[in-house]
């Protein structure tokens, strides 16, 4: 994981492999509530392998030629799964819902498995948490590794996982998403464009490679026509980029930043938002890295704490707070960095400023200037989470290993623990 250092637990990985096939790999949204079946707005259960959900939103808006932002969805759920979610169609009239039950066989690798009505949209973060039954491959002692991973599932169990943001908040093999968001607090958008569709990288499929060179030697042209159809988002802003290009070519003009701007929020606005929340996500995982050191389920002076619905909790004495987080009514927190975001005290302070100073950085650059709609606040965020109903299974091809865990959370911080590896 992206700046992950630290490891809660001491027990010797386990090792093996994942995501060997998609379905190896299965995630279930834990819903806050469920459609009643009276409304206007459609909810929509779907069951998906090897797709991201905006790319199934996408191809439903196309093929209903409806806008994207009359979908919603309430978490974002791996491309590399089989996965089940509920999804979301705004103000549906009885004509649409006989073309959406018409598409049922119709989207890529996804099935709908019930179609109802609510009265209330699906926004993000509604939800409870995920449900997760993952297969650990090529373990060389399948018995051994099964009692190791359920002594590393119980001492989570107990304590809270490390919070860390897993590969997808970043990309793999190809990180730099949060490079982009670097760039955009830097107000550089030239550059957040060019780390996006540029900056070719040796270990990608060779006809990227050759698109991304070519909108680094400013061919925008032939850059688009290189990109795989299925290279979506590079796409949409190579068109806008073109568009911009064209006209301003008629007056002389070169591209300024209003014109890398337009590239920008052509994008959807959960991906435009990624950005900056990948770097956000990659100095909170630096931090979290040097606080767990401290103790996962341990009250330092200084700490700032939140409740299980993320409160903060103030006027606690130190005791009255180390009590609260032994007995997991509480948790230790870092930032998510931001403009207004509140930093800790005394040694927990100490950490937060010098990783913001490492990055050349102070709260006020996440205003972003030059595209506030994608600045941050900043929140506080808790250094663990929760993992339960457990259970460990020894079968045939390897060990299957389930559990459930809070909303944005990552299993893969989970398998971490158990397997001491790169979990991606």
């Amino acid at each position: 994981m992206l700046n992950a250092t630290t490891y809660l637990t001491s027990n010797e990985g386990i090792g093996g492999t994942i995501r060997n096939r998609y379905e190896d790999f299965y995630v279930e949204e834990i819903p806050l509530y469920r459609p009643t079946g009276d409304g206007p707005n459609l909810w929509i259960f779907i069951d998906k392998t090897g797709r991201t959900t905006l790319d199934v939103l996408l191809d439903i808006s196309r093929k209903l030629h409806i806008s994207r932002k009359r979908m919603g969805f309430a978490g974002m759920k791996d491309k590399k799964a089989h996965t089940r979610q509920w999804i979301c169609i705004s103000n549906i009239n009885p004509c649409e819902e006989k073309e959406i039950v018409d598409l049922e066989d119709k989207i890529y690798k996804t099935q709908f498995l019930d179609i109802k009505r609510n009265q209330k949209k699906l926004r993000m973060g509604q939800l409870v948490g995920n449900k997760f039954k993952i297969l650990i491959k090529d373990l060389e002692d399948l018995e051994k590794s099964a009692i190791t991973t359920k002594e590393v599932l119980e001492i989570l169990e107990s304590k809270g996982v490390p919070n860390y943001y897993g590969w997808q908040r970043f990309g793999k093999p190809r990180t730099n998403t949060h490079l982009v968001g670097k760039a955009l607090s830097l107000n550089d958008l030239k550059e957040a464009v060019r780390l996006y569709i540029g900056d070719p990288q040796e270990k990608e499929d060779e006809k990227v490679f050759k698109a991304r060179k070519k909108y680094e030697e400013d061919d925008l042209e032939k850059s688009l026509e290189l990109f795989p159809s299925k290279m979506i988002y590079e796409r949409m802003m190579l068109k806008e980029l073109i568009k911009e290009k064209n006209k301003r070519e008629k007056k002389s003009l070169s591209l300024d930043d209003n014109s890398y701007k337009k590239a920008i929020f052509s994008l959807p606005k959960p991906l435009q938002r990624m950005f900056m929340h990948a770097y956000q996500s990659f100095l909170f995982n630096k931090v979290v890295s040097e606080r767990i050191k401290l103790g996962i389920d341990n009250f330092i002076e200084g700490d700032i704490i939140i409740d299980n619905e993320e409160h903060l909790i103030h006027n606690k004495t130190n005791e009255e707070s180390y009590i609260l987080i032994k007995n997991f009514n509480a948790s230790p927190t870092a930032p998510l960095y931001g403009s207004k975001v509140p930093i800790g005290g005394g040694k927990i302070g100490e950490i937060e400023k010098k990783i913001l100073g490492e990055e050349k950085l102070s709260k006020k650059d996440f205003l972003i200037e030059k595209t506030p709609k994608l600045g941050s606040f900043g929140i506080r965020r808790s250094i663990r989470f929760k993992v339960w109903n457990s259970s460990v299974v020894p079968v045939n091809d390897g060990l299957l290993v389930e559990f459930s865990i809070n909303k944005g959370s990552y299993a893969t911080a989970v398998l971490r623990e158990i397997m001491k590896e790169d979990v991606i």
